[in-house]
């Protein structure tokens, strides 16, 4: 091969070595300054395509746990509420039984009233208790045109008849899977009419002036309507709680299985970022040197 000076095609050679060195060396920098080994689409374009989804099934895993959480805490209230009612029920029933108490005259029995109408009056206001703007009872005849879904339902009295009634209740729509609908979860409105009747009825703000106008069976019924809407509040809670452990397994592995793809291997890329390292300033020598060759040439030129 003749020396020549016009030309030096190991400079040339050199240097592309040196800038792909260079780029590789680049490229390994980021990675482990962002710890992230998909910087851009060109990294890995379907990996980042699958990133992607994953992502976004995790985040819309994470915003349906939120939203069980908060419809947890609307039924715990509601709850809170319903025991509220419970100790007014059993105070009202305390106050019927002593009333037929043969030793109280008509004044003491007056008395008891008195407080059987306060009673009622802390009733209706439970009645009207909201959640963030949620009403946390129905009544029968709640607009049909809200939120609530009305569904007509029965039970059954201890003496073995069966009524029926309105239940009215929130669809809550939690991603459990994969399936972008997820699934409905039915959040109770407790109708407050249908347990408390006849001891009170907070749609027409229809109070009872003389307690002795209730018999003691009466009472008991609502008892116990109260106890079946509180069983199925308490289910509803546990169904809550095992939907929001389910999600929050399903948003681990999610993110798990984002990460082994975009996150980078920290010690798999600290040494390749140490050959690329070494490949530039190899490359940057080398490149040096070939330059310095056209000086032997200019020797010969006498």
């Amino acid at each position: 091969m003749p020396f020549a000076v016009n030309s030096n095609p190991s400079a040339v050679s050199a240097s592309h070595n040196l800038s792909r060195a260079s780029d590789l060396l680049q490229k390994s920098l980021g990675h482990l300054s962002s710890g992230k080994r998909i910087n851009s689409s060109a990294d890995d374009a379907g990996g980042i395509a699958v990133s992607y989804k994953l992502d976004a099934q995790a985040k819309r895993t994470a915003a349906g746990m939120q939203n069980i959480q908060n419809a947890l805490s609307l039924l715990q209230d509601q709850d809170a509420k319903l025991d509220s009612v419970g100790k007014i029920l059993d105070r009202v029933a305390e106050l019927r039984t002593m009333s037929d108490d043969i030793t109280k005259n008509s004044g003491d029995i007056e008395n008891y009233s008195k407080e059987f109408n306060e009673l009622q009056f802390q009733l209706y206001n439970i009645g009207n208790q909201q959640f963030n703007g949620i009403d946390l009872f129905s009544y029968d005849d709640t607009d049909q045109t809200s939120l609530l879904k009305s569904t007509q339902s029965s039970y059954n009295n201890s003496d073995g008849s069966t009524e029926t009634f309105i239940k009215f209740g929130l669809n809550l729509s939690a991603n459990e899977g994969s399936h972008s609908n997820g699934s409905n979860i039915s959040i109770n409105i407790t109708n407050l009419q249908f347990v408390l009747k006849p001891v009170n009825d907070p749609v027409a703000n229809g109070f009872i002036p003389n307690l002795t106008t209730l018999n003691t069976e009466q009472i008991i019924g609502s008892i116990e309507r109260l106890a079946h809407v509180r069983t199925e509040n308490g289910a509803e809670q546990n169904r809550l709680l095992r939907s929001a452990e389910l999600m929050e397994s399903n948003y681990n592995h999610l993110d798990a299985a984002h990460g082994r793809i975009v996150d980078a291997d920290i010690a798999l890329e600290s040494t390749r970022f140490a050959k690329f390292n070494i490949m530039t300033q190899s490359s940057t020598a080398m490149n040096a040197q070939a330059n310095r060759l056209h000086d032997i040439g200019l020797q010969l030129i006498p």
